[in-house]
């Protein structure tokens, strides 16, 4: 019986056998994994971004290709946000500046997309938007419209009280789960 090549690179897309001790995972069984190049250069890839990520001050990367997509975050992203006060370097001449107080902790509450697609904030280009900073709205109101497959679909809040922020920009693309706007009960 004739092996395999054990290479990520085997030609012509044919399933690539890891023998084990190099890179397949030990489950006991006697036979080695198979993986595709296509999989093995993914997860080299996502390997590389992981690595970036963590080298890095960002606390998300978001990757797309084609139709495939990835969202690498730190555990820290998943966190509540603390309060951090930044600290001189060792050795500073400049005495510390007093600290500052601390903002009031938001109670505002996010109305997200449903779904993927353009996010219209008015009915119509010369139609006022359905919503506006300051403006009070109740649960079941319609905030903006996405367009989805040629539908547009109207987006209700899922919240009640005063708009403090509209987070999504009218005319982008917005992700599902993504925050459209934010408000405050």
């Amino acid at each position: 019986m004739a092996e395999r090549d054990t290479t990520p690179d085997a030609p012509g897309g044919t399933p690539v056998k890891a023998a084990p001790g190099e890179g397949a995972p030990e489950t006991g069984a006697t036979e080695a994994a198979v993986i595709l190049p296509e999989t093995a250069s993914l997860l080299g890839l996502i390997d590389k971004l992981s690595s970036l990520l963590e080298r890095s001050e960002l606390v998300e990367l978001e990757v797309e290709a084609g139709e495939t997509g990835i969202v690498l975050r730190k555990p820290a992203a998943l966190a509540p946000a603390a309060v951090t006060v930044a600290a001189a370097p060792y050795g500073a001449a400049e005495p510390a500046a007093p600290a500052e107080p601390a903002a009031p902790i938001s109670t505002a509450k996010a109305v997200r997309a449903p779904l993927t697609g353009i996010y219209y904030a008015s009915p119509s280009p010369s139609a006022p938007p359905y919503v506006t900073v300051g403006q009070q709205v109740a649960v079941g109101q319609i905030i903006g419209l996405i367009e989805a497959m040629k539908l547009f679909n109207e987006i209700k809040s899922d919240a009640s009280g005063k708009v403090v922020r509209m987070v999504a920009e009218s005319g982008k693309l917005v992700r599902a789960k993504q925050p459209l706007i934010e408000v405050e009960p």
